[in-house]
């Protein structure tokens, strides 16, 4: 690839991600309804990758791979939080910021959304890397299944939430079930573990072609967004102020993000 196609196509991605983030702003802007956001948001990326994934080259096999994985992703996850977002009237996490802001909410959601496009360029970046790639059988095949486990790792942490959750007897309490025992966010941390595929796809570990090397700029960025900014952080915050020192208990116990076995102790 050449420096030119990089940043032409680099250009492309920003421009496509910046245009659904204002059609997200527009939709939020009508409703009042900031779960929308991240629906958009997810199938909008979605289309941009398996968009970019038909589009840079005669489709072969890895291309076609590629935009497979992106609608088999935004699909799953897009169509997860539209039904969340019917039933509610907004998203906790927005609405807080909304609040704050006071009158200047809706040109400051405008631009937070725009932002939220600005970091979304590193994961449309790396399937498109991918697609470009050439990977053989053995990171192909590795590829496959991260991302398999991911898919249906978040999505067997999506319902076992959206059951325990729809049982009265747990109104009030703290979802510590099935994989929520083994991490206080399972679902994030599927999520992440699903961008890895792209850099194994991308990378041409032969040293011809460096561009793919971007791609391990996905699972660094996902990483950050969802343990340190707008996963993990306010989700936490807004439990805690809802539950109190149930889900204090339940920190205690809990690893944050890696699964692993629950805690003997609040330093163990």
């Amino acid at each position: 690839m050449t420096v030119s196609a990089f940043i032409l196509g680099l250009a492309c991605l920003s421009a496509a991600l910046s245009v659904i983030m204002a059609i997200a702003w527009l939709v939020w802007r009508a409703s009042r309804n900031s779960g929308w956001v991240d629906t958009i948001w997810t199938f909008g990326l979605g289309f941009v990758g398996l968009a970019g994934a038909v589009t840079t080259r005669p489709m072969d096999f890895q291309g076609a791979l590629i935009a497979a994985m992106a609608a088999i992703w935004s699909l799953r996850l897009g169509l997860h939080i539209a039904s969340r977002t019917r039933g509610i009237t907004d998203d906790p996490r927005y609405a807080r910021l909304v609040r704050d802001w006071g009158e200047d909410a809706t040109r400051q959601m405008f631009w937070l959304l725009q932002k939220q496009a600005i970091v979304s360029i590193p994961l449309a970046l790396s399937m498109w890397l991918a697609a470009n790639g050439s990977a053989p059988p053995v990171q192909t095949v590795t590829a496959i299944l991260i991302f398999g486990v991911a898919v249906v790792g978040e999505g067997i942490a999506d319902e076992q939430l959206r059951r325990f959750r729809h049982d009265p007897a747990n109104k009030g309490k703290i979802c510590d079930v099935g994989l929520w025992r083994a991490s206080r966010h399972p679902n994030y941390f599927f999520e992440w573990l699903g961008w890895l595929a792209y850099p194994v796809l991308a990378i041409d570990l032969g040293g011809h072609d460096l561009w793919g090397w971007f791609a391990l700029l996905a699972p660094l960025c996902m990483y950050w967004l969802l343990v340190h900014v707008s996963g993990v952080p306010p989700l936490e915050e807004h439990m805690l102020a809802d539950r109190g020192d149930a889900f204090r208990r339940y920190q205690m116990k809990t690893n944050v993000f890696f699964p692993g076995p629950p805690k003997t102790s609040a330093g163990g």
